[in-house]
């Protein structure tokens, strides 16, 4: 993984220091690369819980509740998967907030309603609805790994975190 947007990281540091809220990750593609990016932060343990690498769709189902009808019907790169993943992810690991990311990295695993490059995030923030954002990033393995922690950066350092805790 390449270096994170610093600017970012900051930005969300300021959010959640003394806000008491807790975030949390759920990552697929990414396979922990954004809770790396998090806690480069010094002092990020006082708002970062933890993170689950929810690569197998056994995993998503049994560690963050997703179900099983939502991966038959969707699949696991698609909005409803994420938004299941990031609520599973705030119960799971007792958060007020978590951001939660899969997609095909490639260079397989494409197809035409979903090539490579396409990822989904979720967020659930308490007490607020659950929101998912796609995207579609060019470049190889590597490219769309890093473009998706720097997307989620991107979403977490513009969370309202009133009402979370």
């Amino acid at each position: 993984m390449s270096n994170p947007d610093h600017a970012l990281l900051l930005q969300i540091a300021d959010l959640f220091n003394g806000s008491g809220a807790k975030l949390g990750v759920v990552e697929s593609c990414t396979g922990g690369g954004l809770g790396s990016a998090l806690t480069s932060i010094a002092g990020s343990s006082d708002w970062f819980e933890g993170g689950l690498i929810t690569y197998s769709n056994r995993v998503k189902m049994k560690s963050v509740y997703v179900r099983e009808s939502t991966l038959e019907q969707f699949g696991a790169v698609s909005e409803e998967c994420v938004k299941e993943m990031a609520n599973g992810g705030m119960i799971a690991l007792g958060v007020d907030c978590c951001l939660s990311i899969s997609g095909i990295a490639g260079p397989g695993g494409g197809s035409a309603d979903k090539p490579v490059g396409t990822v989904w995030l979720g967020l659930a923030v308490r007490h607020k609805s659950i929101e998912a954002f796609h995207h579609v990033f060019e470049g190889d393995r590597d490219a769309v790994r890093n473009q998706a922690v720097q997307a989620g950066l991107a979403i977490l350092s513009k969370v309202s975190l009133k009402k979370a805790v």
